[in-house]
């Protein structure tokens, strides 16, 4: 099996060219294996490129853990400089068939390669049941901003830490087409995420697991955040993530809607637009090719 190593901002996955290279027969089990870090190529997941009817290329992405995920914002900045790059498309703005529906990408070109790419993410998902979020109290029409976060989730595994990080115990949840929470703090970067996260990521009160963002804001345009992702874990990025956090923040009038996100693996650009959808620019870079043996 050829394949293609990406990465945005340090979100990396190992991308298959469907058009090129037949379907795997088992993609949640290849992730598992392409994903390992030691034994396999490395990666935060695997992502197909499959021809579609409805758009110049498909995306499905699948976890590190081989669960399959609707969407994944740095992931499809990658599959559009891909599908343009190799001239599976060769135009600007791209469309490209995800999880989430159709979505429009508009490349930057440098030298005759896509080197930067703004998605237009679509609007937010902010009712409760659609997110999905199940909480004792809250209507599945209603919207999950700022509530509090210790009447829903225990207390005790922030006991130690809350303090020394400024914890605002207050959660608010969006979808970007999937699930995510954020939480806001002084100093993110002292926030046990590899504890914390897979904690609130299997919490009773998100069915389908949640993607975990911890946020610090700088300003009322520039914010830190750290993601643990559903299904990867610690990600230097999450296009997604950085787009619900830019919902999370105007929502809750901690920043404006136009920010600039510092995430462990780059910058990320977001603006929640007028028209109620979220843009998001970001860079793509192809790292290497190989051939993967024995890869069913």
């Amino acid at each position: 099996m050829k394949f293609t190593k990406m990465q945005g901002a340090g979100n990396d996955y190992v991308y298959v060219d469907c058009f090129a290279e037949p379907m795997p027969a088992d993609p949640a089990a290849l992730a598992k294996r392409v994903a390992d870090r030691h034994y396999g190529i490395g990666g935060d997941g695997l992502i197909l490129i499959c021809p579609t009817e409805r758009a110049d290329a498909r995306m499905r992405m699948f976890n590190a853990d081989g669960s399959e995920s609707e969407m994944c914002g740095n992931g499809v900045r990658c599959v559009a400089k891909y599908v343009y790059d190799h001239g599976i498309a060769k135009k600007s703005p791209l469309k490209i068939e995800t999880g989430n529906g159709v979505l429009e990408i508009a490349l930057e070109i440098e030298n005759g390669k896509a080197r930067r790419a703004t998605v237009d993410m679509g609007p937010p998902i902010l009712e409760a049941g659609k997110i999905p979020v199940a909480m004792a109290g809250v209507e599945p029409t209603s919207r999950v901003v700022d509530v509090p976060l210790f009447d829903h989730v225990s207390q005790e595994p922030f006991a130690a830490w809350a303090a020394s990080v400024g914890l605002e115990p207050k959660m608010t949840c969006v979808s970007m087409g999937n699930p995510h929470v954020t939480i806001y703090c002084r100093d993110v970067a002292a926030v046990p995420l590899e504890a914390i996260g897979p904690m609130l990521e299997k919490a009773v009160i998100f069915p389908r697991r949640i993607n975990v963002h911890f946020v610090q804001v700088h300003s009322p345009t520039e914010v830190t955040m750290r993601t643990w992702e559903r299904g990867s874990g610690i990600t230097l990025a999450c296009g997604t993530g950085a787009s619900a956090v830019c919902v999370s923040g105007a929502l809750t009038n901690r920043h404006g809607r136009k920010i600039l996100a510092h995430l462990p693996g780059g910058d990320l650009e977001l603006r929640w637009g007028d028209d109620n959808h979220v843009y998001m620019t970001g860079p793509a870079e192809e790292v290497f090719q190989g051939e993967m043996l024995n890869a069913e």
